[in-house]
């Protein structure tokens, strides 16, 4: 079973979120906890999964909680949950190794998902042998398990490999070159591993006109 801590202030929610999860089958709630205080010593000494982690808490941010729990060697996986729109808010949030993002309001059908999603991660994490595994674990994480239609695994298997050949980044006519390919197919590859968060895009600045966009994978990746 995967075990999850429910942290969210809000009572009502609080209780709403512990049936949706026990709903699900492969999963448990460990504990509800209704701060982020109370989250950090609940850790200490019962230690989860899955933190299902609301952002707004009383006493302090849930970032900050997830700070924490980093500083202190859980390796606990998070789900961030908030009504924040804020885009930084949530580059914030990836910086600090939340694996999944839940806006509210949600219904039992979308935290399903999510959690389904994070089962099959955990199943398939133990299974890599080579880069196109790392890919599709992480597509996993993110839902998107299958490629969209009209793409190949080998196809985007080559597109990464070229990319990581490259750590200043490449463009999608360089990526359609390298990988004998066109470019508008090239792009369309570079665009699934941006979506995926295995790659990212970054404009070139140089002659007259529109900048050029680059792709790269991060170091980390």
């Amino acid at each position: 079973m995967i075990s999850v801590l429910v942290v969210e202030d809000e009572e009502i929610t609080a209780e709403a979120n512990r049936i949706y999860v026990n709903r699900v089958p492969g999963f448990e709630v460990a504990g509800v906890v209704r701060s982020g205080g109370e989250a950090l010593r609940f850790l200490r000494h019962t230690p989860v999964d899955l933190i299902l982690l609301d952002l707004y808490l009383p006493d302090m941010h849930g970032l900050e909680v997830c700070r924490a729990v980093r500083a202190g060697g859980l390796l606990c996986d998070v789900i961030a949950v908030t009504s924040a729109r804020d885009l930084a808010m949530v580059r914030r949030a990836v910086s600090l190794g939340i694996s999944q993002y839940l806006l509210k309001p949600f219904t039992f059908a979308t935290l399903n998902e999510k959690l389904t999603g994070y089962a099959r991660f955990k199943e398939e994490a133990g299974e890599i042998v080579g880069q196109g595994d790392v890919d599709r674990v992480l597509g996993t994480l993110r839902g998107r398990s299958e490629l969209p239609k009209g793409m190949a695994r080998d196809t985007l298997d080559l597109v990464a490999a070229e990319l990581r050949g490259s750590p200043a980044g490449m463009s999608a006519q360089a990526v359609g070159t390298a990988a004998g390919v066109s470019r508008v197919t090239a792009r369309r590859y570079l665009e699934h591993l941006v979506e995926l968060g295995v790659a990212v895009r970054m404009p070139q600045y140089g002659g007259v006109g529109r900048p050029e966009l680059l792709y790269r994978i991060p170091p980390e990746s």
